[in-house]
């Protein structure tokens, strides 16, 4: 199916020099001087988005489904938004770019649950629905995805996840089209999250997943457990980390130590005066998944985003989580032991999601950190100079609308123009 919708468009003008803001946690001193004015950049951010009015009433009112796409150009950054009157939230979007076919920018929407993959043609933009479908719950939505290499053929697949009957599927190219095989079901049940990896270093991806009971929101118990399919064995479901009463909204799958297997880290969730905690699992022989280790508490309820680069360039890898209400924090590897070294980047930011990306868009050789922090109406960019955070706000949103953003992907200049 194809369709079009308008692009609405307006340019956000920034200041030229990064300024260090009041209340971000510095490892260091403040004396360091901010990086100079960036340039043009080739790639820019895919800001996936919920926005709500209000009725005449004054009630919550579901907008459009909006993807916000951020760009560096003529020494400013620009906004600009597509919208989707098909459903109310992009919960995510990234590039799909397959060896047979033209990229596009693939989003994952609801609650008309749909996969669509986007191209822009002049000033507007036709997508194609790769997947649609009512699940029969209170809700549909396609809460998550991820493209890899699943199966064999060479042609990428992607993974996904949905609200709320448990959905786990895999689209995959046929030919001229898509078709889905549905990989797991289970009523009344949420999957938050969906990664791609390779723990045991036999070349097959592997996914992982994030079943639990019915969102809560009071801190009381909320059972839930990490899976396992492996599509090109068959994909059947294993649960590979029983959490009990509690459960993980949140995992990564990457390798952090360089060892050339991923691992797998999981924020799980706090229940009523808890803390919450990160979690590493790696391996096991036989083909398991070792039992979880904690590497780092927060003081929250709830770490929706971990995101993983080198912020320093210095060839080791980091990971950054965000809490609810806690800030932003490093998490760095330890020389030895299982408990990782916790440094605040930010204890003024914070959000229901709480998106984040490392990721290296100028090109420089170190990742810089991008987040969404809701409670302020911001998109941040934080560059590490002389070891410490230097943080710049690159996006204001300046309305009356309430916002959630659900996640930031890298985007190629060329796929937004």
């Amino acid at each position: 199916m194809t369709q079009k919708t308008r692009l609405v468009s307006f340019a956000l003008s920034m200041m030229l020099g990064l300024t260090l803001l009041a209340g971000c946690t510095q490892p260091e001193s403040e004396s360091n001087e901010p990086p100079q004015a960036l340039e043009d950049l080739s790639q820019g951010l895919l800001v996936s988005l919920a926005a709500l009015g209000k009725t005449d009433d004054g009630k919550p009112k579901p907008l459009p489904a909006r993807l916000g796409l951020l760009t560096q150009q003529g020494g400013e950054w620009r906004y600009e938004i597509l919208e989707d009157a098909d459903s109310n939230v992009f919960h995510k979007a990234m590039v799909l770019d397959s060896p047979d076919a033209e990229p596009g920018i693939l989003t994952l929407g609801g609650t008309a649950a749909a996969v669509k993959l986007w191209r822009r043609d002049g000033a507007e933009w036709q997508s194609e629905t790769l997947w649609q479908e009512d699940f029969g719950g209170r809700f549909s939505r396609m809460r998550d995805g991820e493209v890899g290499q699943l199966l064999a053929g060479g042609q990428p697949s992607i993974a996904v996840v949905t609200h709320d009957q448990g959905v786990v599927g895999l689209l995959r190219l046929e030919g001229d089209g898509w078709e889905v095989d549905e990989l797991d079901r289970q009523a009344d049940t949420i999957v938050h999250e969906v990664e791609i990896g390779d723990l045991d270093g036999d070349g097959v991806l592997e996914i992982y997943a994030t079943p639990s009971a019915r969102n809560k929101l009071d801190g009381t118990e909320q059972p839930g457990e990490i899976t396992r399919y492996v599509p090109a064995s068959g994909g059947e479901r294993e649960v590979v980390a029983p959490l009990g009463d509690r459960h993980a909204k949140e995992i990564l799958v990457t390798d952090i130590d360089g060892d050339g297997r991923d691992e797998l880290y999981a924020s799980v969730e706090a229940v009523s005066g808890g803390q919450v905690e990160i979690r590493r699992y790696e391996a096991a022989e036989g083909g398991g998944v070792s039992e979880g280790v904690v590497i780092a508490t927060l003081a929250d309820k709830l770490s929706r985003f971990l995101t993983a680069g080198d912020v320093d360039g210095d060839g080791a890898r980091e990971i950054v989580a965000t809490g609810k209400s806690s800030g932003v924090w490093l998490l760095r590897p330890p020389a030895s032991g299982t408990e990782w070294e916790k440094t605040s980047i930010d204890t003024d930011s914070g959000g229901f999601e709480h998106a984040a990306l490392l990721t290296d868009l100028d090109g420089d050789g170190s990742d810089e950190l991008y987040v969404a922090s809701d409670d302020d109406k911001e998109i941040r960019r934080y560059v590490w100079v002389e070891g410490a955070p230097v943080r710049e706000v690159i996006h204001r949103w300046d309305d009356d609308l309430s916002r959630f953003t659900w996640n930031l992907m890298p985007v190629p200049l060329e796929l937004t123009k």
